[in-house]
């Protein structure tokens, strides 16, 4: 897609990056929240981001890491009785053909797919209960600045990482060889996506000769890399969020609403 734009009588020709050019791959994050300002400050002090408004309207937020646009903000859980959590959006070429696949496939469509321009959006479950998003259209921001200035990568805890492979193979269009397509392999007990040979999600169910854990919840972890992980974590305590997990490298940490997503060390990427 590219957009004229006139300067001095001259025409210039900017290019515009779609879904079209990573799909099948994560190309955002939002988060629901119940209090903007509280999730506003408390991301603010722990992974140095600032803030702009939305064109959705006042209940919406875009968070800025060094001037990059890289996570949406949605104070809608209370008004559409909406669950407090961080979920990722998958690239698509068609909305629909998505969501028609999703359903197909056994899981369900929560929310759309709704215009909101540049593009159309899907909030979406896997048959296993995971939430998950599909954007089709231009992209909020550059695919590899986003990539760069804050997620890591997204992890799938799930029952059965194969079967979900699959689903989310036959959904999102994984491994089919066309040109933009993601790449699926198995490695270090995990099965791993990649986009454009960088890692951009993990599904793990566990060890390889394992029953299906009918314990696990099965939803999306979204991993920011920092600079400094322990200082996330004691940031995050001191603004009202907790820590679940704490290792040198990373931290699963739970915002002031409850919202859990991991710190990962920009070092060990």
């Amino acid at each position: 897609m590219n957009h004229d734009t006139r300067t001095g009588g001259e025409t210039r020709r900017k290019e515009v990056v779609s879904t079209h050019s990573v799909y099948g791959a994560p190309c955002w994050v939002s988060l629901t929240s119940r209090d903007l300002q509280t999730t506003q400050d408390f991301y603010a002090a722990v992974l140095g981001w600032r803030w702009r408004g939305a064109k959705l309207g006042e209940h919406f937020r875009i968070a800025l890491a060094d001037g990059v646009p890289v996570a949406g903000i949605a104070a809608v859980a209370s008004m559409w009785q909406m669950a407090v959590a961080w979920t990722p959006y998958f690239a698509v070429a068609d909305a629909d053909v998505a969501v028609s696949r999703v359903r197909e496939r056994g899981g369900t469509s929560a929310v759309g797919p709704l215009s909101f321009p540049p593009g159309r959006a899907a909030l979406l479950a896997d048959r296993d209960g995971a939430t998950f998003g599909i954007w089709q259209g231009e992209l909020v921001t550059n695919w590899e600045a986003w990539r760069q200035a804050a997620p890591t990568f997204v992890r799938l805890h799930t029952r059965d990482a194969f079967d979900a492979a699959i689903f989310y193979g036959e959904v999102l269009g994984w491994a089919t060889g066309l040109p933009g397509c993601c790449e699926v392999e198995y490695e270090g007990g995990e099965v791993v996506l990649r986009s454009q040979g960088d890692i951009v999600a993990r599904i793990d169910s566990g060890a390889v000769e394992a029953a299906p854990d009918p314990s696990v919840r099965p939803h999306w972890q979204v991993h920011f890399a920092v600079a400094d992980v322990p200082g996330c974590a004691r940031t995050a305590e001191k603004h009202g969020g907790s820590v679940l997990r704490e290792e040198e490298t990373e931290a699963i940490l739970r915002d002031p609403d409850g919202a859990q997503f991991t710190v990962t060390s920009r070092r060990s990427r």
